[in-house]
């Protein structure tokens, strides 16, 4: 639990949007502890890679690393889904785009099938949707993540091991859809993949360049 409050209050000082300056006796007084505790606390954060700490004359620099960043949005989505009245709605804009082609492989998989029907509640059509989102939907994008996922699980099927991801609830032209995003994913920001229980293109009757938009809700209503 140390871990998740030590954290906030460097991302409060601003060690996520690039390294805070600060002296083990001046962090000590924003966590309510001796100056030793407080360099004990920032060297085990370092020890677990999950700040980035350089020494410099009159104290440290400090930055959160990705894992940190990543420990404290899923630390808000559980209080967000404990203390929120609503669910939350983003809504993408973005055109068509043709894929590699690659989703039908993975997603027909046995092991990734049956967690897709278990945690969004269909069975993907062998298919993904690619949309490349404009300019402001790429920015909006990193919303999702203060949002819970459903998280895939990686596999071996006796060959070789797949990975795992996280998928987002969403919804086009009426049909619930769900973003898949590997965890080794090297996409860029602006682009979305999707899953359906249904072929979209043909559904929704969609083709290279034309205009959707995506609507991305949480996992599930807030009480």
């Amino acid at each position: 639990m140390y871990k998740v409050k030590t954290l906030k209050k460097l991302a409060l000082l601003g060690a996520i949007e690039g390294p805070v300056k600060i002296s083990s006796s001046e962090f000590a007084t924003h966590t309510d502890t001796s100056s030793k505790t407080a360099a004990r606390m920032l060297k085990q954060l370092e020890d677990e890679h999950l700040i980035e700490r350089q020494l410099v004359t009159g104290g440290q620099l400090v930055l959160l690393k990705e894992n940190a960043v990543d420990l404290l949005k899923n630390e808000y989505a559980d209080y967000q889904r404990v203390f929120c009245k609503d669910v939350p709605r983003i809504d993408l804009l973005g055109i068509i785009i043709t894929g590699l082609g690659e989703g039908k492989y993975y997603i027909a998989k046995d092991g990734y099938v049956s967690q897709f029907q278990d945690k969004l509640g269909f069975t993907p059509f062998p298919g993904t949707l690619n949309v490349r989102l404009d300019d402001m939907s790429a920015e909006l994008r990193e919303k999702t993540d203060l949002m819970q996922p459903f998280i895939i699980n990686g596999f071996n099927d006796g060959e070789r091991t797949f990975g795992g991801g996280k998928c987002y609830p969403v919804e086009i032209g009426g049909i619930k859809a769900a973003v898949i995003i590997p965890d080794r994913s090297h996409y860029p920001e602006d682009l979305l993949e999707l899953i359906a229980p249904v072929k979209l293109r043909e559904k929704l009757g969609l083709k290279d360049g034309d205009d959707v938009k995506i609507t991305v809700t949480a996992q599930q209503k807030c009480e």
